[in-house]
């Protein structure tokens, strides 16, 4: 199955820094100059598609940063550049992530006009006083609201939730997400607090002001998660993404299945298949900084490395054993030039850590999901 070809825009500006995030987002006391971004990402599109060719796109992704402070008109200039370029698919998913608050909720109307067709909303937290600890400027009745806006206006809506915070219990973590599941989203992406090195909750927790739940409450809080969501019929697809059948993200999905995919913007990351092999790229991080080098250069790339067969197996095992569905272990061998290796991939199905399927595919079972940057390790050695 050919995981086809997409694009991640990257636009860089927050109207303030959560502070749990180590995402490439940015703060400016005065609003960006929209055009300037504008043209320079027309002139990355036109520098990618003389270099890769011909393609048809079949999912665009506006990431942040929040993307919800763009215009609906430079989201919809983008988008027709993007479709000059690489058409889009008549069944394009385009999506857009948003902050759930009133104001950019008023533009929802203007971003379908302009071709978005999916919305992925930063709800976080249902609850204020959460969502207050967060460093979110939205309430959770706001948030609400813009999950109902967002329904009327776009064909599909997502939105994420944030758990395992200072102090949250298995059954409060039940009620908020079952009250989440109520909403009549088909798609919720639920996200475990990580600590990040450099962010304001790293210097809290090591200065013991922010105390996170233990590894045994912790796993409570995840097998909370995926009994609910199961039960409620948005089961698992990836380990942190839950969806009804065919309500999956198919941006997320291309990545997850090693698809192809063109990075733009600050500090975007991409995979490009070209003529002399797939190669990873990665673009200037500081958003004046990515346009100045545009300007100049006509793309804001700052890396540009072929990948091996050996490095490209393991990006396809480490992206697709988050999946439900697994790696296809033919793949593996046409990427790597040589088969898993029988002896470990016996051992970890003895320990219960993954399980094969039918068409010679393997993936993590639910002992094996929370270790599963060790099953890697073990399956790439």
């Amino acid at each position: 199955m050919d995981p086809g070809f997409g694009v991640y825009v990257h636009w860089p500006f927050c109207k303030a820094k959560c502070p749990y995030c180590d995402f490439n987002s940015h703060v400016r006391h005065s609003p960006p100059d929209q055009a300037r971004f504008l043209k320079a990402f027309r002139a990355e599109i036109a520098h990618t598609r003389e270099r890769i060719g011909q393609r048809r796109t079949q999912s665009v992704f506006f990431g942040g940063g929040t993307p919800s402070l763009m215009e609906p008109a430079t989201v919809g200039a983008i988008l027709d550049a993007i479709n000059e370029a690489w058409p889009l698919d008549a069944r394009a998913e385009v999506t857009l992530e948003a902050n759930p608050t009133s104001v950019e909720a008023g533009r929802f109307r203007g971003y379908r006009a302009a071709g978005v067709n999916r919305v992925s909303l930063g709800v976080q937290a249902l609850d204020d006083a959460s969502l207050k600890a967060l460093g979110r400027m939205h309430t959770a009745q706001e948030a609400l609201g813009a999950v109902a806006v967002a329904r009327a206006a776009f064909e599909r809506v997502s939105f994420d939730l944030i758990y395992a915070r200072p102090d949250q219990k298995p059954e409060a973590w039940a009620a908020e997400l079952k009250r989440a599941i109520e909403e009549g989203c088909e798609h919720l992406s639920l996200y475990q607090l990580t600590i990040e090195d450099g962010t304001p909750f790293a210097a809290l927790h090591r200065a013991g002001k922010l105390i996170v739940p233990e590894d045994e409450v912790a796993r409570a809080l995840w097998d909370v998660t995926q009994e609910t969501t199961r039960e409620a019929g948005l089961p698992s697809y990836e380990v942190s993404n839950h969806a009804r059948p065919g309500a999956e993200s198919r941006h997320n999905l291309l990545y997850w299945r090693y698809g192809e995919y063109a990075g733009l913007g600050p500090g975007a990351h991409g995979r490009l298949d070209t003529p002399e092999g797939r190669v990873a790229t990665s673009t200037e991080r500081g958003p004046e900084d990515w346009v100045a080098r545009v300007e100049h250069a006509g793309h804001g790339v700052i890396v540009d490395e072929r990948l091996t067969r050996a490095e490209q197996a393991d990006e396809y095992l480490l992206m697709g054993l988050r999946l439900a569905e697994g790696i296809d272990r033919a793949r593996f061998a046409r990427l790597a030039g040589h088969d898993l290796d029988a002896g470990r991939v016996a051992t970890l199905i003895e320990d219960a850590m993954i399980e094969e399927l039918p068409g010679e595919r393997l993936r993590a079972t639910a002992l094996g999901l929370p270790v599963l940057d060790a099953i890697v390790a073990d399956l790439a050695a």
